[in-house]
């Protein structure tokens, strides 16, 4: 498996990240230990979670996520093998992103992930209330403390985005590595408009998430009468059936016949391509789905293949 640079930091990672959010939601903890397993075993090194996940379960807390890795870690003993990355921000035990609420959040998240040190600590979103240089402060505390290796953000838009890494310039303290943005073939404009050109000049290793638009770019939803598939997808899914979509899914079905492979892999390889991205983040609840989605890693588009996917989700052609 060929990795990638995060940004210019020492972390290097596959170009498929394992979505946790999934860990105590929809995988239990024996199936997570499969899935995490089957992961490994594909070559594959990036597992992104955060503090939240998954609150949102009846009968959850938060945590849950982070505790079943941290188990599985002490189980397999695969910690060399794996690259961890949570985020601190959007649980309402720690919210935003004051010195003491990081400070706090982190020594939780060490002790359920059952690690020394997190390999990438993110931001999960903005904090507009807390001074831009408290927080790169606390996270520089983190990373001289060696309980953080590198630092990252999510949910940015691009002007917080560029005064945060001026702000690490200037002051020199740790600067945020990765960003975290949603991105897929369907969701475009807020990463591709300011956030991209950013990233690929300040060499800012890019993690999507929503790489299949939540589902939609599987080629599973085609129709309304498809919404019934999933409950949970289908406000969000139904937003995409429309020309543009099914011009989307045409694009998809042609190119993934030239490869002998799935729209969801095509999305995947899609996104893999583009300039900045360090890696696409996926989720699977089944080994068989996970085995799935590894083979985007192997898929190469052309560059007449990368135009016309382009071409066919352009916004202009609304």
């Amino acid at each position: 498996m060929k990795l990638r640079k995060l940004g210019r930091s020492p972390l290097q990672v596959a170009p498929l990240a394992f979505g946790g959010n999934v860990f105590g939601w929809s995988a239990d903890e024996a199936r997570s230990f499969e899935l995490l397993d089957a992961f490994v075993d594909h070559g594959f090194n990036l597992i992104d979670t955060a503090d939240a996940y998954s609150a949102w379960v009846p009968g959850n807390e938060g945590g849950e996520s982070e505790a079943i890795i941290g188990r599985w870690l002490k189980k397999s003993g695969k910690r060399d093998k794996v690259v961890i990355a949570t985020k601190v921000a959007k649980w309402k035990r720690y919210p935003g992103l004051s010195p003491t609420n990081i400070r706090e959040a982190v020594e939780d998240s060490l002790r359920r992930l059952q690690v020394d040190c997190v390999d990438l600590y993110q931001a999960h979103e903005d904090d507009p209330k807390v001074p831009l240089e408290e927080t790169l402060r606390t996270f520089d505390e983190l990373v001289k403390a060696g309980k953080v290796r590198v630092i990252g953000a999510s949910n940015y838009d691009a002007a917080r985005f560029a005064d945060a890494l001026k702000t690490s310039e200037t002051k020199q303290l740790a600067r945020y590595e990765s960003m975290q943005p949603e991105y897929n073939l369907m969701d475009r404009k807020g990463f591709e408009d300011g956030l991209q050109p950013l990233c690929v000049k300040e060499d800012v290793g890019v993690i999507s998430y929503y790489s299949l638009a939540s589902g939609f770019l599987s080629g599973k939803y085609r129709s309304e009468g498809d919404l019934q598939k999933s409950a949970a997808r289908a406000p969000k899914v139904k937003g995409y059936l429309n020309e543009r979509g099914m011009r989307v899914l045409a694009a998809l079905d042609q190119v993934a016949k030239a490869h002998g492979a799935t729209p969801a892999q095509v999305s995947l390889a899609w996104v893999m391509a583009q300039p900045s991205i360090a890696a696409a983040i996926a989720s699977a609840t089944t080994t068989t789905q996970l085995s799935e989605l590894a083979r985007a890693a192997d898929i190469v588009l052309s560059s007449e293949q990368l135009h016309s996917l382009a071409s066919a989700s352009d916004l202009t052609k609304e």
